[in-house]
């Protein structure tokens, strides 16, 4: 297994190289993937609706592209919302979906998830979008959260991919056979709660098993995972989870 430090100079090269998705491409491929999980994310703001502020200062943390930072600009206007990624290639495009969705972000810029560039207890929210599998330095990622945000503040995982310990093996190489351009993890609910709790954050899981979007077999798969609630915490699922600040 590669170390961090060669997992992230792929997931950085990868914004610059890719044909669909790096800063020169204008590819509709790229737009349409993107607009179907914006649908998805959207679903998870409306969830947690009353949960999320708007106003104040907001980041999304590993935003690729920072199209979700603009969505959730046009839909908390008042906010001021910061985008990051750890590649600046991705960075580069957030111009682009700013233009499209007719927002304007308070900044973008390239950052690990440990090394927020923000004073402390600064945030009123931190939010990924399908992207905390990629931190893989969960412990200093989380106490990079306790740092920057105010007390009461949360950081929210959205649609993130899950696994029990007992299968994480199985689940890891499934991912990796999926999409090997980029190394990819699944999260260990066991593990990140053990984090939280060492570090003082309160820790919520919420079990969602989308299957927006999905091909037919991976459809059937969460199908049942949505109708039979307690398999969601015995095979590979996806999640939101929710870190919060106590006061």
């Amino acid at each position: 297994m590669a170390n961090i430090a060669t997992k992230q100079a792929i997931e950085i090269d990868f914004w610059r190289d890719s044909k669909t998705e790096s800063p020169q491409s204008n590819s509709i491929r790229n737009l349409t993937s993107k607009f179907s999980d914006a649908g998805i994310f959207l679903d998870c703001v409306e969830k947690y609706r009353d949960r999320l502020p708007e106003e104040g200062r907001v980041l999304e943390l590993g935003g690729g592209q920072c199209w979700a930072s603009c969505v959730y600009k046009r839909v908390f206007p008042n906010c001021s919302v910061i985008g990051t990624d750890i590649s600046p290639f991705a960075v580069q495009s957030a111009p682009k979906w700013e233009k499209m969705l007719e927002v304007k972000l308070a900044n973008a810029y390239a950052c690990k998830s440990y090394e927020i560039e923000e004073d402390d207890a600064s945030l009123d929210l931190i939010f990924c979008y399908s992207a905390a599998h990629h931190f893989l330095a969960h412990k200093r990622t989380l106490a990079e959260f306790k740092r920057v945000l105010k007390p009461g503040a949360s950081t929210f995982y959205f649609f993130e991919p899950t696994s029990p310990s007992y299968l994480y093996s199985l689940a890891y190489k499934r991912v990796n056979r999926k999409r090997p351009e980029v190394p990819e993890d699944v999260l260990v609910p066991s593990k990140l709660r053990a984090i939280a709790g060492d570090l003082g954050l309160g820790f919520e899981l919420d079990f969602y098993p989308s299957y927006k979007g999905r091909g037919a077999t991976a459809t059937a798969y969460y199908l049942i995972l949505a109708r039979v609630p307690f398999l969601q915490a015995l095979l590979p699922c996806t999640a939101n989870f929710i870190f919060t600040k106590r006061p």
